[in-house]
């Protein structure tokens, strides 16, 4: 399995060579991404259209450099393509787009779509009889959109436990603080009353992520995690400016010594 400082250190090359991008979200799924492609998920590189595959779904989709080195470090593509983020031509574009590169299930980067997205493929997969599960992660920001919550009240009404939702409770968005903008507590209340099965983690922990994904539910299950923007980067932790800008090449080198 691929360390989460190689992770991290692939993240901040790619946007300071791009010139733009955003480490903050990127950072703070680290782990949660790592989990998924090595230890949760069902799914083959070498086959990355087979039918039956677990689906991710990112629905913040900002969050795409850590996404990319993940799929370039479990084999879906090569590791030299990192390098191309957000230019000319390259299939790693700003925000994901799945015909553009092997082991994306999904377009995203419009926030407050990607749940209702993950409920049709669930439904769908579903209906065919599939085993396949779908995941869908969310920014802590994006649950400010009214669509999420319309959509967290249909999957339990139909249903759907072949679905996860996994919150990147970070608590930065890009002008501030969530709260400061549209305060969202209480989480676990809330998607508890609209039918989910809720479970808490320290979204940077290995072990206590595997404990929340391993909890027994009929429900839908819904996965609080609580991160830290900008994490493993002193000087980008908690920060709203870092939600959206690439480091200059100091910057890069401070952040890079931080990792080893």
């Amino acid at each position: 399995m691929t360390s989460s400082r190689v992770i991290r250190e692939d993240i901040l090359r790619m946007i300071h060579s791009a010139g733009s991008g955003h480490p903050g979200g990127s950072l703070s799924l680290v782990e949660i991404l790592l989990h998924l492609y090595w230890n949760e998920m069902n799914i083959d590189p070498d086959n990355p259209g087979w039918e039956d595959r677990d689906r991710l779904v990112l629905s913040k989709g900002h969050g795409a450099p850590a996404l990319y080195s993940v799929l370039a470090r479990r084999g879906y593509f090569s590791t030299d393509k990192l390098d191309s983020l957000r230019k000319y031509g390259s299939g790693l574009e700003g925000h994901p787009h799945m015909q553009s590169l092997p082991g994306l299930d999904c377009s995203t980067g419009s926030l407050g779509q990607g749940l209702g997205i993950a409920a049709g493929l669930a439904l769908g997969l579903s209906i065919r009889k599939s085993p396949a599960r779908v995941f869908c992660i969310l920014g802590d920001g994006e649950l400010q959109e009214g669509s999420i919550w319309e959509s967290a009240m249909s999957i339990p009404n139909l249903m759907q436990t072949n679905i996860t939702a996994i919150v990147d409770r970070n608590h930065i968005q890009l002008d501030d603080s969530v709260d400061k903008i549209m305060p969202i507590e209480p989480l676990a209340y809330k998607w508890r009353a609209f039918g989910w099965t809720v479970a808490e983690c320290d979204g940077h922990d290995p072990a206590d992520i595997e404990r929340a994904f391993s909890t027994v539910t009929g429900k839908p299950l819904v996965i609080l995690a609580k991160t830290i923007k900008g994490k493993g980067v002193s000087f980008m932790e908690h920060k709203a400016l870092w939600h959206g800008r690439a480091p200059d090449g100091d910057q890069l080198q401070e952040a890079l010594e931080e990792q080893e």
